[in-house]
């Protein structure tokens, strides 16, 4: 299971630094005072918001909470481990 929460804690940082990034961006964008494009940065600033949000939901879960919000991929992650710590009895 130690296995499993690394990788949740993992993708929580993914979704972290992808926020920064975000971040980072409409503060440039912000800077550059384009006007026409006041209405676009707008709607992607409140993107921005809903992502946040998002985020400090995640940082509350548990990881069992998170893999059953986490879609696909935590369940293909949860198969994977499964698999291998199956095929690591069978080798024995």
């Amino acid at each position: 299971m130690v296995r499993f929460e690394k990788s949740v804690e993992e993708h929580k940082a993914e979704h972290r630094a992808r926020l920064k990034h975000i971040n980072e961006l409409l503060t440039r964008a912000e800077k550059t005072g384009d006007k026409e494009s006041k209405a676009e940065l707008e709607e992607l600033k409140e993107k921005q918001t809903e992502m946040g949000d998002y985020i400090e939901q995640l940082k509350a879960k548990s990881p069992e909470q998170f893999m059953q919000m986490g879609g696909p991929m935590v369940m293909w992650e949860l198969v994977a481990q499964r698999l291998e710590k199956l095929i690591e009895k069978i080798k024995k």
